[in-house]
């Protein structure tokens, strides 16, 4: 698949990946209220996230490679909504594009294979959490038919101030 100039391969991550998907988040840890996370995190303190991550199941982790330099651009997840029984038919899904790499279509490709991996799974809807303000997640998700069903207000605080979370479901 053509990115850009690029080309990009989409396959499932492996623990090969740890230092570069612990990179790519641990720039949105420090630099951006996108994720809720206040402190850099260890490959080895990140290696449980990517094991909960299997090559099948419901819980997957998709990675973007350059073709030619094989290094990571991005990632997609879809992860546990919930812990209690009844909501194993949902899922809460995510994408991080290295810092370097977003507006080329990245995630575009990470979503569109993760929804292909997930369409023979017993799953009914995924979710999606916004930190707000974010144009760029909100035109992806909305792409990927997911609908906007609400905002929780402040409801995180990070580098001194708090931040809405709108909230956008999506059939599956």
């Amino acid at each position: 698949m053509s990115v850009g100039s690029a080309e990009v391969q989409v396959r499932p991550g492996v623990e090969a990946d740890l230092a570069s998907l612990t990179d790519i988040y641990n720039h949105y840890v420090r630099e951006t209220p996108i994720t809720f996370d206040t402190a850099v995190f260890t490959s080895e303190e990140r290696r449980p996230w990517l094991l909960s991550h299997p090559e099948d199941g419901p819980h997957r982790l998709m990675v973007a490679v350059s073709s030619d330099s094989q290094r990571i651009l991005g990632y997609a997840t879809s992860s546990a909504f919930r812990a209690k029984p009844a909501y194993g038919t949902s899922v809460e899904v995510s994408v991080y594009i290295a810092p370097d790499a977003g507006g080329r279509g990245v995630g575009t490709l990470l979503y569109k294979a993760l929804f292909e991996a997930l369409a023979d799974q017993d799953l009914h809807r995924a979710y999606a959490g916004i930190a707000q303000p974010n144009e760029a997640s909100t035109r992806l998700h909305e792409r990927f038919g997911f609908r906007y069903v609400g905002t929780y207000r402040e409801v995180g605080r990070k580098f001194g101030r708090y931040w809405d979370v709108a909230w956008y479901e999506k059939d599956l």
